[in-house]
């Protein structure tokens, strides 16, 4: 989504892992819509990291940030890459909006906090609970969370401060257009849809409609990579709904 609204098509490009996670992680390939590792041939994304350091351990994940002149990995953590996105290359390509204003800066900051504790990753707390009573804390999280933003939406408000468009946007989208495809279902996060918050619904296909964010979202990866974690969906049944967004 960044390097789409800072217009960085032409300078980054963007290859698309599998989205069924095997047993190797990650995979190049494979699934339609899935892109091959032309650059450097690879068939699993933790060979990239073993390539950047040899002695490397933990999980390989996504998304990198992969310099091609130095041949290792720059960074791998998405909050990071979306503020490197919105400043680093502004000599070479200077347009879209600011995604983390100075004025702004404070408050961004405490949101991204409270969204990512809350519901970011509270849904992976639902979803992957080892007890009944962390599940409800969770559970609770998130929709407390979701009540929340759908009052501070609801007086018409474009986006999360006000006009203008900033990384806790992104944020907040990416688990938006997740919820009712996974998290509702897999991950028990059922109180109700999203479809049911009519504020934070039209947010999320407000942001869906900005020019170029659409062709960011493939909702058959979402739930086809979802529904592939064994330890959650041992069948690797996919549902057929929802089918549209």
């Amino acid at each position: 989504m960044a390097r789409t609204l800072k217009g960085l098509q032409e300078v980054i490009e963007v290859t698309v892992v599998n989205p069924r996670l095997t047993d190797q992680g990650w995979q190049f390939g494979g699934y339609p819509g899935a892109d091959e590792d032309t650059l450097n041939g690879v068939r699993y994304l933790h060979e990239l990291y073993t390539r950047a350091d040899p002695q490397v351990s933990g999980r390989a994940t996504v998304p990198v940030l992969w310099d091609k002149q130095t041949g290792t990995i720059v960074n791998n953590e998405s909050a990071d890459i979306v503020r490197m996105l919105n400043s680093a290359f502004s000599a070479i390509v200077d347009q879209g909006p600011n995604l983390y204003p100075d004025d702004l800066a404070a408050e961004i900051e405490a949101l991204n906090a409270s969204l990512y504790a809350n519901l970011n990753n509270g849904v992976y707390q639902a979803g992957f609970a080892s007890s009944q009573q962390a599940y409800e804390e969770a559970y609770g999280k998130v929709f407390a969370a979701l009540d929340e933003l759908e009052s501070r939406l609801a007086d018409g408000r474009l986006y999360l401060f006000g006009e203008r468009l900033t990384e806790t946007d992104l944020r907040l989208f990416v688990t938006l257009v997740r919820f009712d495809a996974a998290y509702h279902g897999l991950f028990k996060c059922n109180r109700n849809t999203l479809r049911d918050m009519p504020s934070l619904h039209a947010y999320m296909h407000r942001v869906l409609a900005l020019d170029g964010i659409a062709a960011t979202v493939n909702l058959d990866h979402i739930k086809a990579g979802y529904y592939s974690i064994k330890a959650l969906n041992p069948g690797g049944i996919v549902p057929a709904g929802p089918g549209k967004l």
